[in-house]
């Protein structure tokens, strides 16, 4: 496994519409551990291939919820390290039933890193997708999950959450990245 470099605005790579993924094989399978053992170190929840670098219609969904606590028996907890891993992987996603209804999240991205905006998305989804053998799989989400899948889906047709901005908000935020940039 390997940490594979996350790509930032403005690389042009970002803008790139991502191709189905038509063989699910061994060189598959490595990118998926890639993916999720850069995802883990950046910290995120979600990863496309293209913020790898790779054009393929590949994500990569852990919400990692913090574990639940005995905390009425005096148990030591370390809350950095106690998470429930629910690693999903998404191949050649499709949203098929979005809601009328939407929901507010204040999103961020490791291609535009420690930058958030309020972005608007349908609910509920229902989406289709494959897994690591080719395998069809559809499911009703709704939450972060239907957030997270929405977001990383937009990096397979070139669009970063910034883009769902206004104009002026946008600026706005590749200011402030700017600037921590020049700091560091």
């Amino acid at each position: 496994m390997a940490i594979l470099p996350i790509l930032e605005v403005p690389d042009p790579r970002l803008k790139t519409i991502s191709q189905p993924v038509t063989e699910f094989n061994a060189d598959l399978r490595k990118l998926v551990e890639d993916m999720f053992e850069t995802m883990y170190d950046a910290p995120g929840i979600g990863l496309a291939a293209i913020q790898v670098g790779v054009p393929k219609r590949v994500l990569v969904i852990d919400l990692q919820e913090p574990a639940p606590h005995d905390h009425e028996h005096g148990e030591h907890c370390n809350h950095d390290h106690d998470v429930v891993r629910d690693p999903r992987i998404f191949i050649n996603p499709e949203i098929l039933d979005p809601s009328e209804d939407m929901a507010s999240y204040n999103e961020g991205c490791l291609s535009v890193p420690d930058q958030y905006a309020e972005v608007d998305r349908p609910a509920k989804i229902r989406a289709r997708w494959q897994d690591l053998d080719g395998k069809t799989h559809e499911e009703e989400m709704d939450g972060l999950m239907a957030t997270c899948l929405q977001h990383e889906m937009d990096h397979l047709e070139g669009i970063l959450f910034i883009d769902h901005l206004s104009r002026l908000k946008r600026q706005m935020v590749l200011k402030k990245l700017n600037k921590q940039r020049k700091a560091a």
